[in-house]
């Protein structure tokens, strides 16, 4: 079709000079290549600017061209061809450039009209999905193939065919001279084998015709065309020669080579065989040798030696592969490549064909090896003129994400203008002498389009096919595509496809022939199992023999024959299915198994037993751990015993420990290195293992509360296997709480790997979930952390997120996710890694590195749950979830986890009871949460209504039977310990008043002898107070005196220290100095024999001060003379002191006795300045502290002369004191003496005075205890009985509290989503349960009636609460669970409850369609002030942002504040924050990821519930009176009630708090006599209004059955929409039509015929409102289900003249009017087309045209619609 184009465009290009032709320009494009935005144009959502689009800027440029810029002329023909698939979505908007219009019209308001020389030409494959107005407005021209292939009638001229001649023709020399020896092999052999092909073969993926011939052509140009000589080198006449004399001998066998793989490499094995026996009885038929075919084997068993001229096997072109001793199987078994004859087969082809530039898809089943075929080419060994491009496609890959991932990988070669079209266009590819090979794994795994188109594989078409874009004759650069930004072409030039692809089915799809037919189709057969076994069988064996024992080593083939035999029989029985479809095995599988078994340690594997359960175990988690009910694994466990018994030689229950599961884990013995892989032996060592590391956990990360049981511990170990193997990856499969995510915490703890989980805000997007790829990639590739990345489908806040994920399990990488700033730090990293391995560092190699490191560190652990259509979707289209990870399937907790859960979580309780009690209970909550989970299969199979019962949800039972039990235990005991308290006040008040009136009589005569006696006490008292004055006086007389004289003496001795306090500083700086005089400087002074001046007169003073007298000797100067001279008897005073004693004398020296003549002699050498210590310290370090010494005594006497008289004065002053003194003591021993007395005296008085007030005291408080008593008595003595029989109801409800708390824990826990019925039938299933068991309970024990307080209920009911006891207990559950409760709230009713009962803690309403912000910030709001939040109008999927408050995810900061992180914000918690949540979508299905975090409550309205509203309307309308006056008494009964209970408590409070004895607090006995006389008085008005108000109940009664019969006609019309989901009917609008009715009835005086007017009008009503919006089919459905319903509905009580004389009379008049003909006749002249009540207004018709499709229309005027189930035909 292109060609045809391109050649018409050419032809009439060249006779453009000819008046009737004109140059022909082609714009050409992929419509589905891009998005419809990009083809158009379309406003900016957030600047508004308009962007063009594509084909907006082409039809703009072909109908308005600038002649200037590109050299088009209006003149010349423009052609704009789309070039893809046309359907129904893109092509509206080129209606009007289609017809007459010849308009393009764009949403920016701009029109562009084609001009006249304007064409636009679709080339399509079919018209399938074409719109009848496309193909009506267009010319059609159908090309069919067979023209252009051999005709089958005549294979002999198969030659002659268009596509054979061409190129046959085309052939350049030398091998222009063979063409006639091709065409006869041509003409021989291509139509029978093609014939065969079309009528015998098998092709996974049927292959176009036309691609049949392509493909042998392509296989013979790749053969042939590579012995021409390149035409860039320089000609070499040698070698041309070589090649002309080889042709001969090549052409024939190289055909063959074409034939076998261009037609036999399309099918499969079996196909392949009979073409085998085919082609080689052909051969033998027609003589061909093939160039000397061996005769055995297979023809695709054979490789063509070109060089040799000859046929060897696949396996002789390749080297023996041998395992290197050194390889560590752990490690490195994923890079394990053991090459076969099919690897190296198919690796030399895709070498063949990618040196003639082919594009080409392999294609094969999964497990074929085509992705590790291709991977292996591109990876190990390719010519440097190559540069790989890897990618996988996936279900959700679009066409704009596939482009920018190519982009990022070419260059920019040049720019220019297209001769073509007149546009810019640029050029791009790999660097100049290279070529990309981009290999495209699932290629036929894109979604497909409403209308089956696949944009991404639309563009790689785009890209590839250089016909369609490159005119006749201008250089074929290649396809390209169009630059989203710039909307210039962009062509893409050296590049070659290689896509790989499976048979469609399970998500892939069938791949449009357009693409085909430009690929070389090769098909990778199923590998034989003795292929796969002997590539399994050589890893095992060098392992067994370099690893294990070498005696295990024949055990190798065995081992893989019984695994290959166990895989085989698995894909056979264990199909995909619905309910499974991740039952999709293949050959990793095995590839898994053998790995497992390579993790076996020498150290505890030495035997063939050992070896074998090892095996075992290994197939156990690869397949059994994926199986989803016991029956398929106790099939596949039967399984494995028979290919251990048929291959291993071994009795699996003789190999296997049958008593406990078969696990291994490497963590067993904890504390060795390198691990040990072990089997499990002991599972309480394995629980005390984990729940040490779960200690050490709890204590580094936020605490998991794990109950570690069998079942859990085996997921542990599961997890554990997969996180310690590299590239391990996970796929765990659970309902959410299951414990999926803390399990695997867990493990990666105990394998010490860092958790990286994402958090979802309510902004979390793309770029947010990008840069979290970033992070978690560069720890695991950049970092080298070991890395497990946690994932959980409810994070899944769009489908590129998985998308990614399936690229890093399929890849390791994400596509364009790091910018080159990234790359840039990362290649830094990188460089050093390959430089330490001596590799060459280039660009590839560097990120090939980084993604080595992140496949090998990074392990993906998916969390999935199986429900719904999403899983199955998600499974089928991202193939690499089941492919690339290993499963582990979460199944429903046995028994046996129950029971260790309920032991574990009520350890406390089970100290409080006996273990029997204990066991039972522990049964017991094992079958609650059974029994509900069978119930809500029934639940779902009878009202389609689900709920999910989790682990979570068995959690949350065993947690609130622990709160109630701890409620109910504590209000019983303190309820009765207050009504004992209170009796025992009671009768302990009555024994005491005889003994008080006996006290009373005894105490009253001692009470007057004491009074007596207390007088003459008081008379002697005051004599002797009288003599103490006198006394007193005296001694205080005497006393000042001695004050005096005391003062006086202290100012003279004050006086005398300070004159003494002049002198001792400088006699305490003297004994310091003489205190550190040293005995060494004494004995230097005393040895001088010159002493300078100063030493003499040191010591000459020294000696004055100690009077010794002078010597005489003989003056120096006078001889003759004598003088005085102290130097030698200060030399004897030393001498005869002694140093010691010398210096001792000085500081003992009696200062206070130094003579006058002393201080005289000393005098002049004192004032002498040669005399100062400052210049005797240059002397001698000894005479300073004596120069010191002298001169402190010589002050020391001066001032201690001035003191004396002081001194003198002070004693003589002392006498007098002392004297003064004496005087006192004797006044003040005289007064105490009187003192004493009088206290003696005042003491007895007091002690009179003390008897006789108590006495008094006795006789009040008896007088007042027997006032006190009588009024108790009197007072409470009528609610003994009432108490005591309390008392015995209260230790009844104590002996029955276990059984109720269980029943009431399992109501809030469970019974939530479930309707009345069916919460009274599990109710009664556990009751049976407990009464089995002996548990005791109260009779008949629901919710209400052990948790309802009577006054609470009745404020609700006045809040709106329907007062059924269905909606009493919703209420019940919401305010006692511990998780916020979400409300299932059709009719509004939960709404205006809550609405109505918060009003007063200021209630903050949103809804769910509220923006982010408003949300945001009422929620923060919410939790700040602790204000209640209410969020309207939720849907079946929460916002991840409510995640944190859902989940209650608070915690406490540094400061000790209860905060929460709410987004990005960290705001503190208020305790009183409340949330709670609606929907009104009647039947929702929230995932069990929703229902574990909130408490589902279903508040539909019931019918006895819609029946009490109905009445209070009826009323209000008939009896507004009665009306107000019933709603006054509740409100009044409601608040007497209350008063009453608070009253009752208080009376209660009061007894038991009080302390002492009760009859001597009067305020208390006053206060309980007022809290009896006013209890008294509301008993009196709550029983006249009691009376008042079951007389108002007897009148309103009689509007009863009105009530009934409008709830049986809801219900029915409710009914409806399970016919029809269009009839959907809220339950204001028929209150209101209700109304209406009520109000346009008939009037009558007759209360009987007004109720019965009342009843049939309201039925016609609803009857006329209904049947106007339904099909006609349904018409009778509608009536007849009512009259069936209210023909047992209760009658009213009507007299024979009424409207009914008995219920079935009743229902027959009613319905006997229903039909048009009796509306016509009761109505009169009433127009039978109008259906409306008769007295209701025209508009009322229509109002409910907002709540209901179709609201509004008559009976002949209903909206019609096409129905998908046969209902009939709407009329």
């Amino acid at each position: 079709k292109s060609r045809v184009l391109r050649v018409l465009q050419a032809a009439m290009s060249r006779v453009e000079n000819d008046p009737n032709f004109n140059k022909v320009r082609v714009m050409a494009m992929n419509p589905k290549s891009i998005t419809m935005n990009q083809l158009y144009g379309a406003f900016d959502l957030q600047t508004g600017e308009w962007t063009d689009g594509i084909a907006a800027v082409l039809i703009r440029h072909m109908s308005q061209p600038d002649t200037e810029e590109t050299g088009v002329t209006l003149e010349e023909l423009k052609w704009m061809v789309f070039d893809g698939p046309v359907d129904a979505i893109w092509i509206e908007n080129m209606n009007t450039v289609l017809d007459d219009n010849k308009k393009l019209c764009l949403n920016s308001g701009e029109i562009i009209p084609l001009a006249e020389t304007n064409r636009v030409i679709f080339e399509v494959e079919d018209l399938s999905v074409a719109s009848p107005a496309t193909v009506s407005r267009c010319g059609m021209i159908y090309i069919e193939p067979p023209y252009l292939l051999p005709s089958r009638l005549e294979p002999d001229k198969a030659a002659e065919a268009p596509v054979l001649k061409t190129w046959l023709q085309e052939l350049p020399p030398p091998l222009d001279a063979h063409r006639d020896a091709l065409a006869k092999l041509i003409n021989a052999y291509v139509v029978p084998c093609t014939e065969l092909l079309r009528l015998e073969l098998t092709q996974p993926i049927v292959a176009p015709m036309p691609a049949v011939f392509a493909n042998i052509l392509r296989v013979l140009e790749c053969y042939l065309f590579s012995l021409l000589p390149d035409p860039a080198a320089e000609p070499d006449a040698e070698k041309e020669e070589k090649v002309k004399s080889m042709l001969p001998k090549l052409v024939e066998p190289v055909f063959f080579v074409a034939l076998f793989w261009g037609v036999g490499g399309l099918v499969d094995q079996p196909s392949r065989d009979k073409f085998d026996s085919f082609i080689r009885d052909k051969m033998k038929e027609l003589g061909n040798k093939a160039g000397g075919l061996p005769p055995s084997g297979s023809v695709f068993d054979w490789h063509f030696d070109m060089e040799g001229v000859r046929w060897v096997t696949w396996n002789k072109t390749a080297p023996d592969y041998v395992v290197s001793p050194k390889t560590d199987f752990k490690a490195d078994f994923n890079s394990l490549i053991i090459p076969t004859a099919a690897s190296i087969c198919y690796a030399s082809l895709l070498d063949t064909l990618m040196s003639g530039n082919k594009h080409t898809v392999v294609i094969g089943p999964t497990g074929t090896a085509k992705s590790v075929t291709v991977s292996q080419y591109l990876t190990v060994g390719l010519p440097a003129r190559y540069d790989p491009i890897m990618m996988a496609f996936s279900a959700q890959t679009s066409a704009n994400q596939t482009q920018d991932i190519l982009d990022s990988k070419f260059e920019k070669r040049r720019q220019g203008q297209d001769k073509d079209t007149g546009l810019a266009y640029t050029m791009w590819g790999p660097m100049l002498g290279k070529r990309f090979l981009v290999f495209v794994d699932d290629f036929n795994m894109p979604k497909r389009e409403t209308y089956g188109a696949q944009p991404p594989v639309e563009l790689m078409r785009q890209l590839i096919d250089t016909a369609a874009y490159a005119p006749p004759g201008a250089p074929a650069f290649g396809g390209g595509w169009y630059d989203r930004k710039t909307l210039k072409w962009k062509a893409v030039t050296d590049l070659t496809l290689i896509a790989a692809m499976g048979p469609p089915g399970g998500g892939r799809q069938v791949m449009t022939n357009r693409m085909l037919r430009h690929l070389h189709m090769l098909n990778f057969t199923t590998m034989p199992s003795d292929v796969i076994e002997a590539i399994f069988t050589t890893i095992t064996k060098a392992f067994l023999d370099n690893t294990l024992a070498s005696e295990l080593s024949p055990l190798g083939a065995p081992l893989v024959q019984a695994t290959i035999g166990l895989y085989n029989k698995t894909c056979d029985v264990l199909r995909p299915m619905p309910s499974k479809p991740h039952y999709t095995f293949n050959l990793r599988e095995i590839s898994k198994v053998i790995q497992g078994v390579l993790m076996a340690d020498k150290r505890r594997t030495t035997s063939r037993e050992d070896l074998a359960r090892l095996w075992a175990h290994e197939c156990q988690r690869v397949f059994s751990d994926r199986l989803i009910n016991d029956q398929d694994r106790a099939w596949f466990l039967d399984e494995t015993k028979n290919q251990m018994k048929e291959h291993l030689k071994l009795v699996y229950d003789k190999v296997v420990d049958t008593s406990r599961p078969l696990i291994y884990c490497d963590f067993f013995t904890p504390g060795v290195d390198p691990s040990i892989y072990e089997e499990v032996t002991s599972v309480d060592k394995l629980t005390g293992i984990c729940k040490e590391q779960q200690t050490d956990y709890n204590e580094q990360h936020l605490p998991m509360s794990l109950v570690l049981f069998e079942d859990a511990l085996g997921h542990v170990c599961r997890i554990s296997r997969v996180l310690r193997q590299p590239s391990g990856n996970a796929l765990l499969l659970g309902v959410g709480g299951s414990g999926r995510q803390s399990l695997t915490r867990l493990a990666a703890f105990i394998a010490d790997f860092n958790v990286f989980q994402i958090e979802i805000t309510k902004n979390y997007r793309t770029i947010e979930w990008r840069e979290d790829l970033k992070t978690v990639l560069k720890m695991a590739g950049y970092e080298q952390q070991q890395v497990v990345f946690l994932f959980v489908d409810t994070q899944i806040a769009d489908e590129i997120f998985l998308e990614n994920v399936n690229n890093i399990l399929s890849s390791g990488e994400v596509p364009n996710l790091f910018e080159e700033s990234d790359l840039g730090t990362i290649f830094e990293k990188m460089t050093q890694i390959l430089t330490q391995k001596g590799q060459a560092v280039t660009k590839t190699a560097l990120y090939a590195q980084f993604i080595s490191l992140v496949k090998k560190n990074l392990h993906v652990v998916m969390c999935m749950s199986p429900l719904g259509s999403e899983y199955t979707d998600r499974i089928r289209q991202f193939p690499s979830l089941i492919n690339n990870t290993t499963t582990d399937w979460f199944s429903p907790w046995p028994p046996s986890a129950l029971k260790a859960v309920a032991r574990t979580l009520m350890s406390d309780q089970a100290d409080t009871m006996e273990e029997t009690v204990f066991a039972s209970i522990v049964d017991i909550c094992g079958a609650m949460h059974s029994s509900v989970r069978e119930k809500s299969t029934v639940f779902l199979e009878e009202r389609r209504r689900h709920n999910y019962v989790t682990p979570t949800s068995y959690l949350e039972l065993i947690s609130v039977i622990k709160l109630v039990l701890k409620q109910q235990t504590d209000r019983v005991n303190t309820r009765r310990n207050q009504l004992s308290n209170g009796l025992d006040k009671l009768n302990k008040t009555k024994s005491e008043v005889a003994v008080l009136k006996q006290q009373l009589a005894e105490q009253q005569p001692v009470l007057i002898e004491t009074s007596a006696k207390v007088k003459d006490q008081q008379a002697q008292i005051a004599v002797d107070k009288e003599e103490a004055l006198v006394i007193k006086e005296e001694a205080e007389t005497s006393s000042a005196a001695a004050a005096t004289k005391a003062a006086e003496c202290k100012e003279i001795k004050d006086s005398a220290e300070a004159g003494l306090a002049e002198a001792l500083p400088a006699l305490d700086a003297a004994v310091k100095c003489l205190a550190k005089l040293d005995k060494s400087q004494i004995v230097e002074v005393k040895a001088l024999k010159k002493p300078p001046a100063g030493v003499r007169l040191v010591l000459q003073a020294v000696c004055i001060m100690f009077a010794i007298k002078p010597g005489k000797i003989a003056d120096p100067d006078n001889p003759q003379k004598k003088i005085e001279d102290y130097w030698g008897p200060s030399q004897k005073m030393l001498n005869d002191f002694g140093p010691d004693k010398f210096k001792q004398a000085l500081i003992d020296f009696d200062k206070d006795n130094i003579p006058e003549a002393v201080i005289k002699l000393v005098e002049p050498i004192c004032v002498s300045d040669e005399f100062q210590p400052e210049v005797i310290v240059k002397v001698s370090v000894a005479c300073e502290a004596m120069c010191m010494w002298v001169q402190a005594m010589r002050k020391y006497y001066y001032v201690s002369k001035e003191v004396e008289p002081k001194r003198r004065q002070l004693a003589a002053a002392e006498v007098e004191l002392k004297a003064a003194s004496d005087s006192k003591a004797a006044a003040e021993t005289k007064l105490d003496a009187v003192t004493k007395k009088v206290a003696a005296l005042e003491a007895a008085l007091k002690e009179a005075i003390d008897k006789m007030a108590s006495l008094e005291e006795q006789v009040e408080r008896a007088t007042v205890q027997l006032s006190n008593a009588d009024k108790l008595i009197g007072g409470l003595g009528g609610e003994a009985k009432s108490w005591e029989e309390q008392v015995g109801q209260l230790s009844e409800q104590l002996n029955h509290v276990m059984g109720d708390a269980l029943v009431c824990a399992g109501t809030i826990s469970y019974l939530g989503p479930f309707t009345a019925d069916y919460r009274s039938s599990i109710i009664g299933e556990w009751l049976g349960e407990m009464k089995s068991r002996g548990l005791p309970f109260t009779p008949d024990c629901t919710l209400s009636k052990i948790l309802a307080d009577p006054v609470t209920v009745r404020q609700w009911n006045i809040d709106g609460l329907p007062a059924d006891a269905f909606s009493i207990e919703n209420g019940i559950i919401m305010s006692v669970t511990k998780r916020w409760p979400l409300m299932i709230d059709p009719q509004g009713q939960a709404n205006k409850f809550i609405k109505l009962s918060k009003a007063g803690a200021q209630l903050k309403t949103i809804k769910a369609s509220d923006a982010t912000k408003k949300i945001q910030q009422t929620l923060e709001m919410g939790i700040r002030v602790g204000q209640p939040v209410l969020l309207e109008n939720v849907l079946e999927t929460l916002d991840p942002f409510l995640e944190p408050v859902l989940a209650n995810q608070t915690y406490k900061d540094a400061s000790g504040t209860l905060v929460i992180k709410l987004g990005e914000t960290v705001i503190p918690f208020h305790q009183d924050f409340n949330l709670q949540l609606t929907t009104v979508i009647p039947n929702p299905h929230y995932a069990p990821e929703v229902s574990v975090k909130v408490t589902l409550l279903n508040f539909a309205i019931t019918l006895s519930g819609l029946e009490d509203q109905l009445l209070v309307q009826t009323v209000e309308t008939e009896r507004p009176d009665l009306a107000e006056k019933k709603n006054q008494l509740v409100v009044q009964n409601a608040e007497n009630q209350r008063k009453l209970a608070e009253l009752q408590d208080e009376i209660l409070y009061l007894l038991s708090n009080s302390e002492g004895n009760i009859l001597d607090d009067t305020n208390l006995i006053d206060t309980l006599a007022v809290s009896k006389t006013t209890s008294e008085t509301i008993l009196v008005a709550v029983a006249e209004a009691e009376i008042a108000e079951k007389e108002i109940d007897e009148t309103r009664a009689k509007y009863v059955p009105v009530a009934e019969r409008g709830a049986i006609l809801f219900f029915c019309i409710s009914d409806l929409s399970l016919v029809d989901a269009m009839y959907q009917y809220s339950l204001s609008w028929f209150k209101a039509l209700f109304l209406m009715a009520t109000n346009a009835a008939e009037k009558s005086d007759d209360l009987d015929q007004r109720i019965a007017n009342i009843i049939n009008q309201s039925t016609y009503a609803t009857y006329s409102n209904v049947c106007r919006s339904i099909f006609e089919v349904h018409k009778l459905m509608f009536p007849s289900r009512s009259a069936s319903r209210s023909r047992w509905a209760p009658a009213p009580s009507t007299s024979t003249s009424g409207a009914f004389s008995s219920p079935a009379v009743s229902s027959r008049r009613v319905w006997r009017s229903l039909t048009p003909r009796g509306w016509a006749s009761q109505r009169g002249s009433r127009s039978s087309t109008s259906r409306r009540c008769p007295s209701m207004p025209a508009s009322t018709s229509t109002s409910r045209q907002m709540s209901r499709p179709g609201a509004g229309c008559t009976t002949r005027q209903r909206p019609m619609r096409t129905s998908f189930r046969s209902r009939g035909t709407p009329s």
